[in-house]
């Protein structure tokens, strides 16, 4: 495959001047550009990169985890009172935006509503065996749960709302957390204004679809930082600035390709065998990211602890797809024809046309479907879709391949969009979630594993590297592997004047 050429440079030619025109953003207001707006600031609906980001900033959970996918106290400190009793206890003296206190009565309502099947929160196949939340006092509750399940503590991510919030009709929602930030106002649609909590400092949000225009309103002053979602020639250019850093990290954004295994030809495994073995993920990495990706087996990182070593994986291998199409009737000349939906991102488009490329050659004709991230986001979730490209944000536990792969997870119940059905995945996670130690849970996941990889529910890909461009109007951001924009909360504009249409910092 030939190295791509510099696509960015006539364009970015193009545009400079358009942006001659725009006003510099006020000095002491932070901007952060977004490739695609969040879709919810629910709590109990986020699952979008963009949404989970967002809310990870306006809200608090009662727990997180530390770089070693190790559960760590947030909201509260979790006692494990039996293999079937979770006692919380609040920290300190947590607040909700508004000034009123987090008390446990909001802890219990929000995960309440999460468990609402009216409330059809994505979030409740996770937690659907908690059989009674009870609260003891103002800073205390108990979760009683209907069978044993060692990851139980992490599972309780779910940002916390004040309890009128989350028993009112979710239309009537609004976005109240106790995270360092609160929202201000939605100026524009796909725009946010965020005042941090502890110092009063503006964050404005826009969402800034075109990368190519993103990357120019950065060279120009007019946001401050770009996280993701750039093209590598972009990172590049940007890099060659004197007054831009980048910054990357190893990430965990697991990159895949979604089949609908209700489609009655992708539900042979002889044609997802004969995708896997067309696509030539080096060549994909290595020319259209330029490096800036590690392939994947699976939806957790090697490192992962519940990940086995022994992973079956897949190889590029042309010749042996050719010889499984055309088993089934299908070569260059009798193409196989499936759709492929992505989003308009430019990156994605471009790894979906080398897709194309690559397919085409073994006797796959696709055909792909660009849309904005609602509308294709939208169809996935409604399974309107053969093959999709999507990736998986922020994942920590191993509790994501009940979520993405039991039958019982379809949307709007969990992430199985591929609607995949296989009953020994479904015994061996439920045996995992039943385990009576985490020797046992473990193995009884990697078995899991081993399954769903031989079964090519989907097409794992690689995990993307966290890279971000940051503007010399601000200092102290740093990215993190997951992908989440928690260092926002620090992020301070430099002392700054202008210089004629300028903003320039000073020494």
């Amino acid at each position: 495959m030939r190295r791509p050429r510099n696509i960015a440079a006539g364009v970015l030619a193009m545009l400079a001047l358009l942006l001659q025109a725009c006003a510099d953003p006020a000095p002491d207001e932070i901007r952060f550009a977004m490739g695609s707006a969040p879709s919810t600031l629910d709590p109990r609906y986020a699952t979008d990169a963009a949404s989970a980001r967002v809310v990870r900033l306006l809200y608090q959970a009662p727990v997180d985890f530390d770089a070693a996918f190790n559960v760590i106290p947030q909201l509260t400190e979790v006692i494990r009172d039996s293999d079937r009793r979770y006692r919380l206890r609040i920290i300190g003296a947590p607040t909700f935006s508004d000034g009123r206190p987090l008390t446990a009565s909001d802890i219990a309502a929000t995960y309440r509503a999460v468990l609402d099947e009216t409330m059809a929160s994505p979030h409740s196949g996770s937690l659907a065996h908690i059989a009674n939340i009870e609260v003891l006092d103002e800073r205390t509750l108990v979760f009683d749960l209907a069978r044993a399940d060692l990851l139980f503590a992490g599972r309780l991510v779910v940002g916390v709302m004040p309890a009128e919030v989350a028993t009112a009709d979710a239309t009537a929602f609004t976005a109240i957390g106790s995270g360092p930030f609160t929202l201000l106002a939605r100026p524009h649609d796909g725009e946010l204004l965020l005042q941090r909590r502890h110092d009063g400092q503006h964050l404005r949000l826009l969402t800034v679809k075109d990368p190519t225009v993103r990357a120019l309103k950065l060279a120009r002053g007019e946001v401050d930082i770009l996280q993701g979602d750039l093209a590598p020639e972009l990172l590049g250019w940007l890099a060659r600035r004197d007054d831009i850093d980048i910054v990357a990290d190893a990430g965990t954004t697991f990159s895949y390709i979604g089949i609908n295994l209700q489609d009655p030809v992708l539900a042979r495994h002889e044609v997802r065998q004969a995708l896997a073995q067309a696509i030539d993920r080096e060549a994909l990495v290595r020319y259209l990211l330029q490096g800036h990706a590690r392939l994947g087996n699976s939806v957790l990182v090697p490192a992962h602890w519940a990940v086995p070593a022994d992973l079956p994986s897949f190889s590029y291998d042309p010749a042996a797809a050719r010889a499984l199409l055309a088993s089934l009737g299908y070569d260059r000349e009798l193409p196989l024809t499936l759709g492929y939906k992505t989003s308009t991102d430019p990156l994605r488009q471009r790894i979906a046309a080398v897709l194309q490329q690559q397919l085409a050659e073994v006797g796959i004709k696709l055909k792909i479907e660009a849309n904005d991230f609602g509308t294709f986001y939208g169809d996935i979730i409604a399974g309107r879709f053969q093959l999709y490209g999507l990736s998986w944000v922020g994942l920590k536990l191993p509790d994501h391949f009940r979520y993405a792969f039991h039958s019982a997870s379809a949307p709007p119940a969990g992430a199985n969009r591929g609607r995949f059905v296989d009953y020994e995945v479904d015994r061996l996670l439920e045996a995992a979630d039943a385990a009576p130690d985490e020797a046992a849970m473990v193995t009884l996941l990697g078995a899991a594993q081993r399954r769903i990889a031989s079964q090519l529910p989907y097409l794992p890909l690689w995990y993307e590297d966290t890279v971000a461009a940051v503007s010399g109007r601000v200092t102290g951001y740093a990215v993190r592997g997951d992908g989440a924009w928690d260092s926002l909360v620090s992020v301070e504009p430099v002392a700054q004047v202008r210089t004629g249409t300028r903003l320039t910092a000073t020494p």
